[in-house]
């Protein structure tokens, strides 16, 4: 059983925008790394996501990205606290509500599945932060808005972690950058300068280094949850995880989403699982289909499915299936069919959500805020931060049956207030916010795995195996952030990174398109 906690998603949108760009900025500068997700208008089609060539694959979500639109920007700041046992983050999670302020495309389809998944499109028109795509025009280098907070991310030099990341690397170029390159070589040349720090993808790390059995988000975030439960229960070496969350109080309290996970419970009665969405996280029936979509299901049935291997494993001499993958799996895209796959049996294992109890020391800044955290026995709840005060993190032990709650408000009403904001998200619903949260988990599991298993993360690269690798639908080999000897830097991109770092700075850049 995994452990419950509720994170709390700071709700952003035209009227607080300016109002929560210091706590923003701050984050993303304080950062150990960055996780991000986008909600678009573009649902791609199969055709186009497996494309065998790369360059076509890459040239029609380019078409899509300068079409359409994101709707919705979620980014969550995970800072490493030191001097702590275990590895231990302090978490700040924001969700954007985003409006482009020219004309796109948006397909009846891809509204009937965002509005199935709870997108709120009067609250995007209504609210949105506005923003123009392509290369800036006049103001927007400068002031608060979108394009210079994307320039702030790139400023900080912090990792990027995305979850199957292309379109999303895509839509952001054209969004908040500049326009598109026509050539594959181009973008990636342009995206390596961009992000120095690396840019990761947890997709890939789930599919060929954690070796899950499924990759899609909420399935490799609950076993990584689920795992690191089990290991720490059992009470075995090595290092953990944990998180630590602000808690938000006075007039920042309502901008607060606060995101229940719940402890996993299975049913004692058997039920049937839907093989496709187990599989890819996706069912073409939805919320229509009479079969199980119930993750914590699925992953309960999987631990099963490996206990069955592993007895047949120790029973017979004969070939040995590697855990939690299909035997057609490689750990390593990059290997030959003819070459060995290593047995991953002796892999330790993984990690959850609890966090520790000692005193996370915050970020300063010309902007100070205050942040007060709260222990649960395991999973530090949301406090309050404010934009004019300092952050600090104040440890407070409550025993809670191992379930960290968020503390009620001051007055009747508040709780009210409170209480329908965990029913509104108890629905389930996908917020850019909290799948990026939920990409940063399985990334900081992925770390902290590497150092119990006697590797820790260099200070150049977290995962040296999945460093500027993306994930790359139907092919057996990532796509890789690297500057080609053959590849140009694309015009606009320079003219960009002389906004970002000032003129000269990427004077040495061999030649453009």
């Amino acid at each position: 059983m995994t452990s419950s906690m509720v994170v709390p998603v700071i709700d952003v949108q035209n009227d607080n925008f300016k109002e929560l760009w210091p706590a923003m900025v701050l984050a993303i500068k304080t950062a150990s790394f960055i996780a991000l997700d986008t909600v678009s208008c573009y649902i791609g089609s199969i055709s186009v996501l497996i494309l065998r060539c790369i360059e076509d694959r890459y040239k029609a979500i380019c078409n899509a990205a300068r079409t359409r639109s994101i709707l919705s920007l979620g980014f969550a700041c995970y800072k490493k606290l030191e001097n702590k046992d275990d590895d231990t983050y302090l978490v700040q999670v924001y969700n954007l509500t985003l409006l482009c302020s020219e004309e796109y495309v948006i397909e009846p389809q891809s509204v009937q599945f965002l509005v199935q998944h709870g997108f709120d499109f009067n609250k995007q028109y209504a609210e949105g932060v506005p923003y123009l795509r392509g290369n800036d025009r006049g103001v927007d280098a400068h002031g608060m808005n979108m394009r210079m907070l994307f320039v702030e991310l790139l400023r900080a030099r912090k990792p990027l972690v995305l979850h199957n990341g292309l379109i999303d690397m895509v839509f952001l170029y054209q969004c908040f950058y500049a326009q598109l390159p026509d050539k594959l070589g181009t973008f990636t040349a342009d995206l390596s300068q961009m992000f120095p720090a690396g840019i990761y993808d947890t997709k890939y790390a789930t599919e060929y280094e954690l070796r899950f059995a499924a990759s899609y988000l909420e399935y490799a975030y609950k076993k990584c949850k689920l795992d690191n439960s089990k290991s720490i229960e059992a009470g075995g070496g090595g290092r953990h995880l944990f998180l630590e969350f602000c808690k938000y109080s006075g007039h920042l309290s309502n901008y607060v989403d606060y995101r229940p996970c719940l402890a996993g419970f299975s049913p004692d009665g058997l039920l049937n699982v839907c093989q496709r969405f187990s599989a890819y996280g996706w069912c073409p029936n939805g919320s229509q289909c009479p079969l199980s979509h119930d993750t914590d299901l699925i992953i309960q049935h999987d631990e099963k499915k490996k206990k069955r291997k592993r007895k047949r494993k120790n029973s017979s001499q004969g070939k040995v299936e590697v855990e939690g993958a299909p035997e057609s799996k490689q750990p390593h895209m990059e290997l030959k069919q003819d070459q060995v796959i290593p047995d991953k049996d002796t892999k330790p294992p993984p990690v959850t959500e609890l966090v520790d109890g000692a005193q996370a020391q915050g970020p300063e800044s010309e902007e100070k805020m205050k942040t007060k955290v709260e222990e649960s026995n395991g999973v530090r709840e949301p406090q309050a931060v404010s934009a004019d005060e300092e952050i600090k993190t104040d440890k407070e032990e409550v025993e809670n049956n191992g379930v960290s709650e968020p503390q009620p408000l001051a007055t009747p009403d508040a709780e009210k207030k409170e209480e329908s904001k965990r029913k509104k998200l108890e629905g389930g619903t996908h917020r850019a916010g909290f799948d990026a949260f939920m990409t940063g988990y399985i990334f900081s599991y992925a770390a902290t795995l590497t150092e119990r298993v006697g590797k820790p993360p260099s200070s150049e690269s977290w995962l040296p195996e999945c460093l500027n690798k993306v994930y790359l639908s139907g092919k057996s080999v990532p796509m890789h952030i690297v500057k080609s000897a053959f590849s140009k830097s694309f015009k606009a991109h320079l003219h960009k990174m002389d906004v970002v770092w000032g003129k000269g700075v990427v004077s040495k850049v061999e030649g453009t398109v």
